[in-house]
């Protein structure tokens, strides 16, 4: 009787040992994720002195890897591209209200420190690079109604990143991921018109991204 109860006991630790992130793992992990901007726009010149822009949110899903060089130290790649509308906030380009589109492409590195590898509760810190490059811009129909054919660049951008998040076990294998990140983005939109010529305006979006999702251990 006591050999069963015994063996029962080590089962029942056996199944409730934490997935556990030991040196040599790679962490796979699939989020939703919300890319909200936290903007700060230039003006619109030479044109629209005072006229700015502000740039919407974006819901979209990511995948990220994460290889464990320690059982403490993570190295994080971050894969998500998100589509954000353009709109201007005051003046003329406010009674427009949408001016251009744009898909970003961000992978953004992170260098993770995990605090307890060992818990079913594992949170972590970040601070890494990202590279954000900004495809398929697109003028909106209002615009090209106000000023004529128009075409849209935005430069790419080079920045900082910030992470906080925690993973927490649902099995030795899959856990679940809360996660949220600081990016240091910006652009130099670049609009050629035809009423108006060439117009500027610089951007500072430094988007904060809230991810909820489900990893797994492999």
């Amino acid at each position: 009787m006591m050999r069963a109860m015994t063996a029962m006991g080590l089962a029942l630790l056996a199944a409730a040992a934490p997935a556990q992130a030991k040196q040599g793992d790679v962490l796979v992990r699939v989020r939703t994720i919300l890319v909200a901007p936290n903007e700060k726009s230039g003006s619109i010149l030479p044109a629209l002195p005072g006229e700015t822009v502000g740039v919407g949110n974006s819901f979209m899903p990511e995948i990220d890897f994460t290889y464990m060089a320690t059982n403490h130290l993570g190295f994080e790649l971050i894969l998500a591209t998100t589509k954000h509308g353009i709109s201007g906030r005051s003046g003329v380009t406010g009674g427009i209200g949408k001016l251009a589109s744009t898909w970003v492409l961000p992978p953004t590195l992170t260098a993770q420190y995990h605090f307890a590898p060992d818990s079913h509760f594992r949170p972590y810190v970040g601070v890494g690079i990202n590279y954000s490059i900004f495809w398929n811009e697109d003028a909106s129909n209002g615009l090209e109604a106000a000023v004529g054919a128009t075409r849209v660049h935005l430069s790419d951008s080079v920045g900082w990143a910030l992470q906080a998040g925690t993973d927490i076990d649902i099995s030795k294998r899959f856990f679940l991921n809360l996660d949220i990140k600081y990016i240091d983005m910006s652009t130099n939109a670049r609009l050629s018109t035809t009423a108006l010529g060439v117009q500027n305006v610089r951007v500072d979006i430094n988007p904060i991204v809230v991810g909820v999702g489900l990893g797994f251990r492999f």
